[in-house]
Protein backbone atom coordinates (compact mmCIF):
# COMPACT_ATOMS: atom_id res chain seq x y z
CA UNK A 1 0.00 0.00 0.00
CA UNK A 2 2.77 2.79 0.36
CA UNK A 3 4.25 1.66 -2.92
CA UNK A 4 1.13 3.00 -3.80
CA UNK A 5 0.67 5.90 -2.40
CA UNK A 6 4.10 7.15 -3.27
CA UNK A 7 3.71 6.36 -6.59
CA UNK A 8 3.86 9.55 -9.14
CA UNK A 9 0.70 9.52 -10.52
CA UNK A 10 0.31 11.05 -14.07
CA UNK A 11 -2.74 13.13 -14.81
CA UNK A 12 -4.89 12.78 -17.78
CA UNK A 13 -3.28 12.45 -21.02
CA UNK A 14 -4.08 15.09 -23.94
CA UNK A 15 -3.95 13.08 -27.43
CA UNK A 16 -4.42 15.61 -29.57
CA UNK A 17 -1.53 17.50 -28.32
CA UNK A 18 0.48 14.72 -29.78
CA UNK A 19 -0.98 14.70 -32.99
CA UNK A 20 -0.67 18.99 -33.11
CA UNK A 21 2.96 17.78 -31.98
CA UNK A 22 3.45 15.21 -34.89
CA UNK A 23 2.09 17.48 -37.18
CA UNK A 24 4.76 19.94 -36.69
CA UNK A 25 7.51 17.44 -36.61
CA UNK A 26 6.74 16.75 -40.20
CA UNK A 27 6.38 20.48 -40.96
CA UNK A 28 10.16 20.26 -39.69
CA UNK A 29 11.31 17.71 -41.72
CA UNK A 30 9.46 19.77 -45.34
CA UNK A 31 11.13 22.57 -43.94
CA UNK A 32 14.84 21.26 -44.27
CA UNK A 33 13.82 19.44 -47.21
CA UNK A 34 12.79 22.57 -49.32
CA UNK A 35 15.29 24.81 -47.35
CA UNK A 36 17.88 22.39 -49.40
CA UNK A 37 16.99 25.05 -53.09
CA UNK A 38 16.66 28.11 -50.65
CA UNK A 39 20.17 28.41 -48.86
CA UNK A 40 21.31 31.67 -50.51
CA UNK A 41 18.09 33.51 -50.18
CA UNK A 42 15.30 32.37 -47.08
CA UNK A 43 12.86 34.45 -47.73
CA UNK A 44 12.41 32.31 -51.15
CA UNK A 45 11.92 28.86 -49.00
CA UNK A 46 8.45 27.26 -49.24
CA UNK A 47 6.86 26.67 -46.02
CA UNK A 48 8.78 30.32 -45.24
CA UNK A 49 7.37 30.29 -41.10
CA UNK A 50 8.16 26.46 -40.82
CA UNK A 51 11.11 27.13 -38.43
CA UNK A 52 8.52 28.44 -35.58
CA UNK A 53 7.59 24.74 -35.28
CA UNK A 54 10.25 25.07 -33.15
CA UNK A 55 8.57 27.43 -30.70
CA UNK A 56 5.66 25.62 -30.76
CA UNK A 57 7.65 22.73 -29.83
CA UNK A 58 8.88 24.99 -26.69
CA UNK A 59 5.28 26.56 -25.58
CA UNK A 60 3.97 22.21 -25.62
CA UNK A 61 6.51 21.71 -23.65
CA UNK A 62 6.20 24.78 -20.57
CA UNK A 63 2.18 23.41 -21.21
CA UNK A 64 2.30 19.84 -20.55
CA UNK A 65 5.49 20.37 -18.00
CA UNK A 66 3.55 22.72 -15.80
CA UNK A 67 0.28 20.29 -16.66
CA UNK A 68 1.90 17.69 -15.25
CA UNK A 69 4.11 18.55 -13.00
CA UNK A 70 3.07 21.38 -10.38
CA UNK A 71 0.86 19.69 -8.56
CA UNK A 72 3.43 16.57 -8.21
CA UNK A 73 5.95 18.54 -5.78
CA UNK A 74 4.95 17.18 -2.48
CA UNK A 75 5.65 13.74 -3.39
CA UNK A 76 8.85 14.45 -6.55
CA UNK A 77 11.92 15.87 -5.85
CA UNK A 78 14.14 18.28 -8.07
CA UNK A 79 16.38 14.64 -8.79
CA UNK A 80 13.07 13.03 -10.03
CA UNK A 81 11.85 15.57 -12.27
CA UNK A 82 15.36 16.09 -14.05
CA UNK A 83 15.92 12.13 -14.26
CA UNK A 84 12.58 11.80 -15.43
CA UNK A 85 13.21 14.33 -18.47
CA UNK A 86 16.81 12.67 -18.84
CA UNK A 87 14.95 9.36 -19.39
CA UNK A 88 12.58 11.22 -21.74
CA UNK A 89 14.83 12.27 -24.26
CA UNK A 90 18.58 11.33 -23.78
CA UNK A 91 17.96 7.56 -25.18
CA UNK A 92 17.05 9.53 -28.94
CA UNK A 93 19.89 12.27 -28.45
CA UNK A 94 22.50 9.63 -28.13
CA UNK A 95 21.07 7.77 -31.67
CA UNK A 96 20.89 11.50 -33.59
CA UNK A 97 24.45 11.85 -32.70
CA UNK A 98 25.48 8.11 -33.99
CA UNK A 99 23.50 8.58 -36.97
CA UNK A 100 25.08 11.94 -37.46
CA UNK A 101 28.14 10.41 -37.10
CA UNK A 102 27.85 7.30 -39.39
CA UNK A 103 26.53 9.41 -42.39
CA UNK A 104 29.13 12.18 -41.74
CA UNK A 105 31.62 11.61 -44.73
CA UNK A 106 28.67 10.98 -46.92
CA UNK A 107 28.01 14.80 -46.48
CA UNK A 108 31.05 16.43 -47.98
CA UNK A 109 30.21 19.35 -50.55
CA UNK A 110 32.64 22.48 -51.43
CA UNK A 111 29.51 24.17 -52.71
CA UNK A 112 28.19 24.36 -49.30
CA UNK A 113 31.40 25.10 -47.49
CA UNK A 114 31.54 21.66 -46.27
CA UNK A 115 34.79 20.68 -47.37
CA UNK A 116 36.08 20.55 -44.24
CA UNK A 117 34.47 16.88 -43.83
CA UNK A 118 36.82 15.44 -46.15
CA UNK A 119 39.74 16.59 -43.65
CA UNK A 120 38.21 15.60 -40.47
CA UNK A 121 40.42 12.83 -38.60
CA UNK A 122 38.65 9.75 -37.25
CA UNK A 123 39.25 10.40 -33.49
CA UNK A 124 37.73 14.07 -33.80
CA UNK A 125 35.12 12.93 -35.36
CA UNK A 126 34.30 10.13 -32.78
CA UNK A 127 35.30 12.73 -29.78
CA UNK A 128 32.65 14.83 -31.47
CA UNK A 129 30.02 12.12 -31.40
CA UNK A 130 30.93 11.42 -27.69
CA UNK A 131 30.16 15.11 -26.64
CA UNK A 132 26.97 15.38 -28.99
CA UNK A 133 25.71 12.14 -26.77
CA UNK A 134 26.10 13.83 -23.57
CA UNK A 135 24.31 17.65 -25.39
CA UNK A 136 26.95 19.66 -24.37
CA UNK A 137 27.67 21.89 -27.28
CA UNK A 138 30.66 22.83 -28.98
CA UNK A 139 32.30 25.87 -30.34
CA UNK A 140 34.63 26.78 -33.13
CA UNK A 141 37.72 24.51 -32.09
CA UNK A 142 34.99 20.95 -32.66
CA UNK A 143 33.44 22.63 -35.80
CA UNK A 144 33.91 19.79 -38.17
CA UNK A 145 31.15 20.59 -40.34
CA UNK A 146 32.07 24.52 -41.11
CA UNK A 147 28.73 25.85 -39.97
CA UNK A 148 29.04 27.05 -36.78
CA UNK A 149 27.01 24.70 -35.32
CA UNK A 150 26.71 23.59 -31.27
CA UNK A 151 25.78 20.06 -33.06
CA UNK A 152 28.08 19.70 -36.27
CA UNK A 153 26.68 16.05 -36.30
CA UNK A 154 22.75 17.01 -36.16
CA UNK A 155 22.35 20.18 -36.29
CA UNK A 156 18.63 20.44 -34.30
CA UNK A 157 19.81 19.26 -31.29
CA UNK A 158 20.14 22.87 -30.47
CA UNK A 159 16.77 23.24 -29.29
CA UNK A 160 17.58 20.29 -26.75
CA UNK A 161 20.17 22.23 -25.13
CA UNK A 162 17.15 24.78 -24.17
CA UNK A 163 15.04 22.67 -23.40
CA UNK A 164 17.00 21.05 -20.54
CA UNK A 165 17.99 24.56 -19.64
CA UNK A 166 13.97 25.12 -19.51
CA UNK A 167 13.72 22.07 -17.78
CA UNK A 168 16.35 23.54 -14.38
CA UNK A 169 14.71 26.69 -14.46
CA UNK A 170 11.12 25.47 -13.86
CA UNK A 171 12.57 23.07 -10.83
CA UNK A 172 14.66 25.46 -9.44
CA UNK A 173 12.39 28.32 -9.68
CA UNK A 174 9.49 28.96 -12.06
CA UNK A 175 7.34 26.00 -10.18
CA UNK A 176 7.35 28.22 -7.31
CA UNK A 177 6.41 31.41 -8.32
CA UNK A 178 2.83 32.42 -8.60
CA UNK A 179 0.31 33.72 -11.33
CA UNK A 180 1.00 37.21 -11.43
CA UNK A 181 4.96 36.76 -10.84
CA UNK A 182 5.00 34.29 -14.22
CA UNK A 183 2.99 36.49 -16.42
CA UNK A 184 5.42 39.37 -15.20
CA UNK A 185 7.68 37.24 -16.68
CA UNK A 186 6.16 36.25 -19.86
CA UNK A 187 5.78 40.33 -20.51
CA UNK A 188 9.18 40.59 -20.15
CA UNK A 189 9.69 37.56 -22.80
CA UNK A 190 7.35 38.86 -25.10
CA UNK A 191 9.24 42.26 -25.41
CA UNK A 192 12.40 41.17 -25.96
CA UNK A 193 10.82 38.68 -28.60
CA UNK A 194 9.06 41.08 -30.35
CA UNK A 195 12.67 43.45 -29.98
CA UNK A 196 13.82 40.59 -31.81
CA UNK A 197 11.69 40.07 -34.52
CA UNK A 198 11.48 43.58 -35.34
CA UNK A 199 15.52 44.27 -35.64
CA UNK A 200 16.31 41.35 -37.47
CA UNK A 201 17.30 42.79 -40.96
CA UNK A 202 14.71 39.98 -42.51
CA UNK A 203 12.16 40.31 -39.77
CA UNK A 204 12.27 36.31 -38.88
CA UNK A 205 12.85 35.41 -35.44
CA UNK A 206 14.68 32.47 -36.38
CA UNK A 207 18.37 31.58 -35.28
CA UNK A 208 19.93 30.14 -31.98
CA UNK A 209 21.91 27.24 -33.29
CA UNK A 210 24.99 28.43 -32.86
CA UNK A 211 27.45 28.29 -28.98
CA UNK A 212 30.12 30.33 -30.17
CA UNK A 213 28.03 33.35 -31.70
CA UNK A 214 26.89 35.25 -28.82
CA UNK A 215 23.61 36.89 -31.04
CA UNK A 216 22.88 33.15 -31.41
CA UNK A 217 22.68 32.27 -28.18
CA UNK A 218 20.74 35.26 -27.47
CA UNK A 219 18.32 34.57 -29.80
CA UNK A 220 17.81 30.55 -28.29
CA UNK A 221 17.31 32.00 -25.23
CA UNK A 222 14.64 34.45 -26.23
CA UNK A 223 12.56 31.62 -27.85
CA UNK A 224 13.08 29.20 -25.25
CA UNK A 225 11.84 32.02 -22.63
CA UNK A 226 8.58 33.37 -24.78
CA UNK A 227 7.69 30.10 -25.21
CA UNK A 228 8.32 28.23 -22.71
CA UNK A 229 6.65 30.41 -20.42
CA UNK A 230 3.77 31.00 -22.63
CA UNK A 231 3.00 27.19 -22.26
CA UNK A 232 2.97 27.44 -18.44
CA UNK A 233 0.84 30.78 -18.63
CA UNK A 234 -1.62 28.79 -20.73
CA UNK A 235 -2.10 25.62 -18.52
CA UNK A 236 -2.64 28.00 -15.23
CA UNK A 237 -4.71 30.68 -16.39
CA UNK A 238 -7.06 29.23 -18.49
CA UNK A 239 -9.67 26.18 -18.21
CA UNK A 240 -10.73 23.81 -20.97
CA UNK A 241 -13.56 23.61 -23.11
CA UNK A 242 -14.78 20.77 -25.19
CA UNK A 243 -14.21 21.11 -28.99
CA UNK A 244 -15.33 18.85 -32.26
CA UNK A 245 -12.95 18.01 -34.56
CA UNK A 246 -9.92 20.04 -33.10
CA UNK A 247 -7.34 17.77 -34.32
CA UNK A 248 -7.82 18.34 -37.87
CA UNK A 249 -8.81 22.23 -36.94
CA UNK A 250 -6.13 22.70 -35.27
CA UNK A 251 -3.59 21.20 -37.55
CA UNK A 252 -5.33 22.97 -41.08
CA UNK A 253 -4.34 26.12 -39.09
CA UNK A 254 -0.57 25.07 -37.82
CA UNK A 255 0.09 23.90 -41.58
CA UNK A 256 -1.69 27.00 -43.42
CA UNK A 257 -0.10 29.57 -40.87
CA UNK A 258 3.53 28.08 -41.22
CA UNK A 259 2.92 28.27 -45.50
CA UNK A 260 2.43 31.78 -46.05
CA UNK A 261 5.52 33.87 -48.13
CA UNK A 262 7.45 35.75 -46.55
CA UNK A 263 5.85 39.13 -45.89
CA UNK A 264 9.15 41.45 -46.34
CA UNK A 265 10.61 42.99 -44.17
CA UNK A 266 9.45 46.72 -45.06
CA UNK A 267 7.51 48.18 -42.41
CA UNK A 268 7.63 45.02 -40.23
CA UNK A 269 5.22 43.37 -41.92
CA UNK A 270 7.35 39.71 -41.60
CA UNK A 271 8.10 40.20 -37.83
CA UNK A 272 4.61 41.40 -37.24
CA UNK A 273 3.12 37.92 -38.70
CA UNK A 274 5.33 36.24 -36.84
CA UNK A 275 4.92 37.56 -33.70
CA UNK A 276 1.29 37.19 -34.13
CA UNK A 277 1.28 33.41 -35.19
CA UNK A 278 3.70 32.98 -31.79
CA UNK A 279 1.46 35.15 -29.56
CA UNK A 280 -1.47 34.64 -30.76
CA UNK A 281 -2.10 31.56 -33.30
CA UNK A 282 -0.07 29.39 -31.59
CA UNK A 283 -1.37 29.60 -27.80
CA UNK A 284 -4.93 29.26 -29.60
CA UNK A 285 -3.67 26.09 -31.13
CA UNK A 286 -2.73 24.65 -28.13
CA UNK A 287 -5.70 25.17 -26.15
CA UNK A 288 -7.88 24.21 -28.40
CA UNK A 289 -5.84 20.65 -28.49
CA UNK A 290 -5.71 20.89 -24.58
CA UNK A 291 -9.72 20.95 -24.95
CA UNK A 292 -10.78 18.85 -27.60
CA UNK A 293 -12.55 16.17 -28.38
CA UNK A 294 -11.26 12.91 -30.18
CA UNK A 295 -14.02 11.94 -32.57
CA UNK A 296 -13.36 8.44 -33.24
CA UNK A 297 -10.58 5.83 -32.77
CA UNK A 298 -9.07 6.30 -35.81
CA UNK A 299 -8.60 10.17 -35.28
CA UNK A 300 -7.27 8.55 -31.70
CA UNK A 301 -4.47 6.16 -33.69
CA UNK A 302 -3.43 8.96 -35.91
CA UNK A 303 -2.98 11.31 -33.33
CA UNK A 304 -1.09 8.53 -30.61
CA UNK A 305 0.95 7.37 -33.68
CA UNK A 306 2.17 11.04 -35.03
CA UNK A 307 3.20 11.29 -30.70
CA UNK A 308 4.65 8.33 -30.77
CA UNK A 309 7.17 9.58 -34.05
CA UNK A 310 7.56 13.05 -33.39
CA UNK A 311 10.66 13.43 -31.42
CA UNK A 312 12.67 10.20 -32.89
CA UNK A 313 11.31 11.63 -35.88
CA UNK A 314 12.71 15.40 -34.70
CA UNK A 315 15.95 14.14 -33.75
CA UNK A 316 17.01 11.62 -36.48
CA UNK A 317 16.20 13.37 -40.05
CA UNK A 318 18.60 16.13 -40.22
CA UNK A 319 21.39 13.98 -40.56
CA UNK A 320 20.03 12.53 -43.69
CA UNK A 321 18.83 16.34 -45.07
CA UNK A 322 22.79 16.86 -44.89
CA UNK A 323 22.72 13.99 -46.74
CA UNK A 324 20.19 15.30 -49.46
CA UNK A 325 21.73 18.83 -49.25
CA UNK A 326 25.47 17.78 -50.16
CA UNK A 327 23.97 15.27 -52.85
CA UNK A 328 21.78 18.53 -54.67
CA UNK A 329 24.56 21.04 -54.25
CA UNK A 330 26.97 18.79 -55.44
CA UNK A 331 24.85 17.43 -58.75
CA UNK A 332 23.62 21.07 -59.05
CA UNK A 333 20.38 20.13 -58.43
CA UNK A 334 17.15 22.51 -58.39
CA UNK A 335 13.23 22.48 -56.81
CA UNK A 336 12.27 22.16 -60.84
CA UNK A 337 14.11 19.02 -61.26
CA UNK A 338 12.00 15.28 -60.65
CA UNK A 339 15.57 13.51 -59.04
CA UNK A 340 14.83 16.42 -56.30
CA UNK A 341 11.44 15.31 -55.84
CA UNK A 342 11.99 11.98 -56.23
CA UNK A 343 14.81 11.72 -53.55
CA UNK A 344 12.70 13.67 -51.25
CA UNK A 345 10.23 11.81 -50.88
CA UNK A 346 12.56 8.86 -50.56
CA UNK A 347 14.08 10.75 -47.89
CA UNK A 348 10.71 11.44 -46.11
CA UNK A 349 9.90 8.01 -45.93
CA UNK A 350 13.16 6.98 -44.46
CA UNK A 351 12.44 9.49 -41.90
CA UNK A 352 9.65 8.19 -41.18
CA UNK A 353 10.73 4.30 -41.51
CA UNK A 354 13.34 5.10 -39.55
CA UNK A 355 11.27 7.05 -36.45
CA UNK A 356 9.18 4.47 -35.94
CA UNK A 357 11.76 1.33 -35.93
CA UNK A 358 14.04 3.67 -33.07
CA UNK A 359 10.67 4.68 -31.01
CA UNK A 360 9.60 0.82 -31.12
CA UNK A 361 12.65 -1.22 -30.82
CA UNK A 362 15.08 1.09 -28.50
CA UNK A 363 13.28 4.28 -27.44
CA UNK A 364 10.34 2.54 -25.57
CA UNK A 365 12.22 -0.34 -24.02
CA UNK A 366 15.35 1.71 -23.36
CA UNK A 367 12.97 4.04 -21.28
CA UNK A 368 10.84 1.10 -19.67
CA UNK A 369 14.00 -0.34 -18.18
CA UNK A 370 15.67 3.04 -17.59
CA UNK A 371 12.33 4.03 -15.55
CA UNK A 372 12.13 0.67 -13.74
CA UNK A 373 16.50 1.45 -12.74
CA UNK A 374 16.51 5.16 -12.10
CA UNK A 375 12.45 5.71 -10.86
CA UNK A 376 11.60 3.22 -8.01
CA UNK A 377 8.12 5.11 -7.77
CA UNK A 378 7.42 3.80 -11.36
CA UNK A 379 6.95 0.08 -10.05
CA UNK A 380 3.19 0.17 -9.91
CA UNK A 381 1.27 -2.51 -8.70
CA UNK A 382 0.00 -4.65 -11.73
CA UNK A 383 -3.01 -2.85 -13.27
CA UNK A 384 -1.67 0.30 -12.39
CA UNK A 385 -1.16 3.11 -14.32
CA UNK A 386 2.24 4.18 -14.62
CA UNK A 387 4.01 7.30 -16.67
CA UNK A 388 5.52 5.44 -20.11
CA UNK A 389 2.13 3.57 -20.39
CA UNK A 390 0.21 6.97 -19.96
CA UNK A 391 2.47 7.94 -22.87
CA UNK A 392 3.71 11.00 -21.07
CA UNK A 393 3.55 14.10 -23.60
CA UNK A 394 6.85 16.25 -24.03
CA UNK A 395 8.35 17.13 -27.54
Amino acid sequence: MKQVINAVQPKPHYVILDGLRGVGAIMVLLVHLFETFSLEDHTTMIINHGYLAVDLFFMLSGYVISYAYDSRWNRMSIKGFLTRRWIRLQPMIIIGSLLGASLFYFQQSDILGWERIGETPVWKLLLVTIIGMTIIPVGKSLDIRGWDEMYPLNGTNWTLFFEYIAYIFYALILRKISKLALGILLGIAAGFMVHHAFTNSSGVVTGGWSFSDTVHLRIGFVRMSFSFLSGMFLARIFSLKSLKYAFFTTSLILIAALSVPHLGAEYGKNAFYECFVLMMIFPLLILMSAGGKVSNPTEKKICLFLGNISYPMYIIHFPFIYVFRAWAANENKTLQDTESWIYGILIMIICFVSAYLFMRFYERPLRKWLSTKLLPDQKLPKGSASDLKKNEFIR
